[in-house]
């Protein structure tokens, strides 16, 4: 991401997006996770439990070799099996099991005490924890064929609940992320979906109170509905009111506080076929912002206020939707609020519209990885809440299939 001189927007410019284009150009997995992710994230950890269990035992070694016969290495010698056993396979496991027992029987032969009770004792003590490091071995590899089990199982779902938009769609260009708060969540209430319909390109973005199962089930609906609705509604205001029956429905099943204060945000967009136009129906979500090719941006405010689908019943107002000019070169932004209410340490939010603004990306995969790695830096790699994103561009005549490491505008000087 690059930034002009004299940019708009606030904040310090160090805590800025990076001003080069984030690479972008290798395969990546379902909602941009990297589809092999580093076997070793900390190398240098890695390589120190590697060498320590030999370490150990040699460390024994020379510590009963240095010492009176009356001090024991025997608590090293069975400290070294428990250290392989979570990290290792079980044949390492085996063997370092079995290089502590003959270290251990070695030493006492070599000081002549291989019959007295106390050797036998270590001896047996150092044989038993051996084999209980190979039953951990067992039920930890276990346990990891399970999560990798339960992952494959949980990503299936993500594909079928959310499945991940085509990058073209109607000459558009289309990107999508979400990241979940929870570590090794794959979804949550947060909800996106795109369609190519007879009357355009139709999308929808929202947020699903609450958490667990339930939300996951209430954003299959939203989307289930969605994709039939997008495609015989005449009009957008119709879409909005199939998913507000469709949520109304799926309230009456429910039980406890969520039968009375189950609702979703969402915004959902309409991109004509003919025209340099789009159209928003904004239901209690976060405005989507517009950038444009030259680096301004704008927050694309409802013209009135609306409830979030699923709370009908207290208004009848009806859904109207607003047009604003979508020209070659800009991208809609969409998303949930994630990522306006991501907190740095001292508690500041995210501002994405002061963030980007003055900002150019080749396109909207880049986009998306440089403000996913933005909100990283400023939340300090934690977050409290899922994040949804989508963008969508619209190419400017002539402009190359995708553009992933071109920068647009030339980098500023840093500082």
């Amino acid at each position: 991401m690059t930034h002009p001189r004299g940019a708009a927007g606030g904040g310090r410019r160090g805590d800025r997006p990076g001003r080069r284009i984030a690479r972008s150009g290798a395969p990546r997995g379902p909602y941009g996770r990297d589809p092999h992710p580093p076997a070793a994230p900390f190398g240098a950890t890695r390589r120190f439990l590697r060498a320590l269990p030999p370490l150990i035992i040699v460390g024994g070694v020379l510590f009963d070799l240095s010492t009176p016969p009356s001090y024991t290495a025997a608590p090293l010698f069975s400290a070294a099996p428990l250290v392989a056993a979570p990290f290792f396979s079980r044949l390492t496991t085996l063997l370092t099991g079995l290089a502590a027992i003959l270290a251990s029987v070695g030493l006492h032969a070599y000081n002549g005490t291989l019959s007295d009770v106390p050797s036998l004792t270590e001896t047996l003590t150092v044989v038993t924890v051996s084999a209980l490091a190979l039953v951990i071995n067992l039920v930890v590899r276990r346990s990891g064929e399970r999560l990798a089990s339960a992952r494959v199982i949980a990503e299936a779902a993500q594909r079928a609940v959310l499945p991940m938009p085509a990058e073209r769609i109607a000459g558009l260009q289309c990107a999508a992320r979400y990241e979940a708060a929870q570590a090794d969540a794959f979804i949550g209430g947060d909800l996106f979906a795109v369609q190519d319909t007879p009357h355009g390109v139709r999308l929808v973005v929202g947020d699903v109170r609450g958490k667990g199962m339930d939300a996951v089930e209430a954003v299959a609906v939203v989307i289930g509905a969605f994709r039939e609705a997008a495609e015989q509604e005449a009009t957008l205001e119709g879409v909005a009111q199939r998913l507000e029956r469709a949520l109304t429905r799926e309230g009456t099943r429910r039980e406890g506080l969520d039968a009375f204060e189950g609702f979703t945000t969402a915004v959902l967009a309409e991109i004509p076929r003919e025209g340099e136009r789009v159209r928003l129906v904004n239901r209690g979500h976060p405005p989507p912002l517009l950038l444009y090719g030259d680096g301004r941006l704008e927050a694309i405010e409802p013209a009135e206020a609306a409830l979030p689908l699923g709370m009908g019943e207290l208004s009848v107002w009806p859904d109207r939707a607003d047009e604003r000019s979508y020209p070659p070169g800009a991208t809609l932004l969409f998303y949930t609020d994630g990522l306006s209410e991501a907190r740095d340490p001292s508690g500041v939010f995210y501002d994405p519209a002061d963030r980007l603004a003055g900002a150019v990306f080749p396109g909207p995969e880049e986009l998306l990885d440089a403000l996913v790695d933005d909100v990283r830096r400023h939340t300090g790699g934690g977050s409290t809440d899922d994040m949804a994103l989508l963008a969508v561009s619209r190419p400017a005549a002539g402009a190359p299939e995708r553009r992933r490491t071109m920068p647009v505008v030339p980098p500023g000087p840093a500082g």
